[in-house]
């Protein structure tokens, strides 16, 4: 199996490379928002299954730059899928939680619900989805989690939930979580681990991660508890999401039919901080 990861200096893209030892191509070997790079990169790799996780990712960068961004996220993602389509090659898309904020549902989303994203990056993102079925109708859609690990490989690697963690409470600085923000966190070890079953999925769309029922603070709040630890450093943040609060937790009932199972974010997360913390 010959595999091609787009985004392989990314945060997850780095890991599956290392995991699967695909093939990860650098910016002057592939641009995907340059059509003819991208073509010219299959013709050479010719690979079996590509794993499209290149992406502009910070929302807040995207919702400054919704022209640039654009073309990272909804454009490349076509080049993406068009190379595959045309060529029969099975394309594993990384979407994001993002498309699930802005529907005002309650509970942890479910694949078939109806969209209407509230920011710039989840827009994008579903309207990259779009175009991978469009472009490649045999597409996999894994819509990601937050995710981190215990360890930071590259400077530019975006905010890792475990290490800011780890950091402030070794240190003893103050930490503070929204208490109107839902998501669930996912160990991107894991992830990486469950890409061999992916490849195996049906196409469509999938919840891809941890589930998780408490806000970020009763996450945290249960963190420190499950450790032996105390509360004192930290506060809760009611201001972020107050007028609109996010919940963009998901349901992983449709992956678990097809025998792909995430621990749930609080005892995943307890487990890895005592693990790296205090053994």
């Amino acid at each position: 199996m010959r595999l091609l990861i787009t985004g392989g200096s990314g945060f997850f893209g780095s890991r599956i490379g290392e995991a699967y030892q695909g093939i990860c191509p650098g910016h002057d070997e592939m641009d995907i928002i340059d059509r003819e790079s991208v073509e010219e990169a299959f013709e050479k790799i010719k690979p079996d299954i590509v794993v499209h996780c290149a992406a502009a990712s910070d929302v807040g960068w995207c919702g400054r730059n919704p022209e640039e961004s654009w073309k990272m996220n909804v454009e490349g993602t076509e080049n993406i899928a068009r190379a595959c389509g045309k060529r029969g090659v099975k394309l594993i898309s990384c979407s994001s939680d993002q498309v699930y904020f802005g529907n005002g549902q309650k509970e942890a989303h479910k694949e078939t619900e109806e969209l209407f994203p509230a920011n710039e990056y989840g827009r994008q993102k579903l309207e990259a989805e779009r175009r991978s079925f469009l472009y490649c109708k045999d597409s996999i859609i894994l819509r990601l989690s937050w995710m981190y690990d215990t360890e930071k490989r590259m400077e530019k690697e975006h905010g890792n939930f475990m290490l800011a963690f780890m950091e402030a409470v070794k240190e003893g600085k103050a930490m503070s979580y929204p208490v109107h923000d839902y998501r669930g966190i996912t160990d991107v070890r894991l992830a990486v681990d469950n890409l061999e079953k992916v490849f195996e999925l049906p196409a469509g769309i999938y919840n891809y991660g941890s589930e998780n029922n408490y806000s970020s603070y009763e996450t945290v709040y249960r963190l420190l508890e499950k450790s032996g630890l105390q509360h004192g450093q930290l506060s809760k943040n009611e201001e972020a999401f107050a007028a609109d609060p996010r919940n963009i937790r998901m349901d992983m009932g449709k992956l678990r039919e097809h025998g792909i199972e995430f621990p749930d974010t609080l005892n995943r997360l307890a487990e890895v901080f005592i693990q790296s913390f205090f053994l």
